[in-house]
């Protein structure tokens, strides 16, 4: 393999890695706490994005990858190197889990509860993941966002906005990873299409509409700029391809 896609996989390995250890223990520990759980999600999340968001992207989920891929923005054998680090660090994070807490609990996982059914449980996941890969692509993605001033904070904040609504309907997953690993540590496949078809959809719909809406071929100007107060072309807003 060649030796940055090495080093860029091991970062992403690492992040998801955290994710899955980090909000499935709080999920264990608190008695799966919505509160305790989003929090949990959304600082594993804020803290992998900015140690290792410039040298990976900080995807930590397939379905982002997938959303850059589809953008052309990340070339398939790095994209293919990037599932593999992402789902092989869900599911060491999900087994250690398992073997460090006697109390394994299969709810650390994603299933959609009772009430729902496996369609909306989809939906949900899938307007979720669109929430997420939004402010992946506002943030991170656009250079005009605000990932230089503020790093992984509104990315993390989404992580936990999507966990108050969805936690204790799917379990937010939001991302095949999240899912994949405690299904298989847990042996539990309920709705598990759910959470591969439902993030990829969301991913998709989000990637796509900012990238073709706001990036390509041009880009707005920001609203109301300090020099004029009114929508003008800035240095740097040239058209991307």
């Amino acid at each position: 393999m060649d030796e940055d896609v090495l080093r860029r996989s091991v970062a992403e390995y690492i992040g998801t890695f955290t994710l899955i250890f980090i909000g499935g223990g709080a999920g264990i520990v608190s008695g799966q706490d919505v509160v305790a759980v989003a929090l949990a999600n959304g600082l594993a999340i804020g803290i992998m994005v900015s140690n290792l968001g410039h040298i990976s992207g900080g995807h930590f989920n397939p379905a982002i990858t997938l959303g850059f891929l589809a953008t052309r923005r990340i070339k398939p054998v790095l994209a293919a190197a990037y599932w593999g680090a992402q789902l092989l660090g869900a599911i060491s994070a999900a087994f250690l889990l398992r073997f460090l807490f006697n109390e394994f609990s299969v709810k650390f996982g994603a299933a959609p509860a009772p009430h729902i059914g496996d369609a909306r449980a989809f939906v949900l996941e899938a307007i979720l993941t669109a929430f997420l890969v939004w402010a992946v692509w506002a943030t991170a993605v656009d250079d005009r966002g605000a990932f230089k001033a503020i790093a992984g904070l509104a990315i993390g904040l989404t992580i936990t906005m999507d966990v108050f609504v969805g936690g204790r309907v799917t379990g937010a997953a939001m991302n095949p990873a999240r899912a994949l690993g405690p299904e298989l540590a847990g042996n539990v496949w309920s709705g598990w299409w759910i959470y591969w078809v439902g993030p990829i959809a969301g991913a998709l719909l989000a990637a796509l509409l900012y990238e073709y809406l706001y990036l390509r071929p041009g880009r707005l100007a920001v609203v109301g700029t300090p020099e004029s107060g009114v929508d003008e072309p800035r240095p740097g807003d040239a058209a991307t391809s």
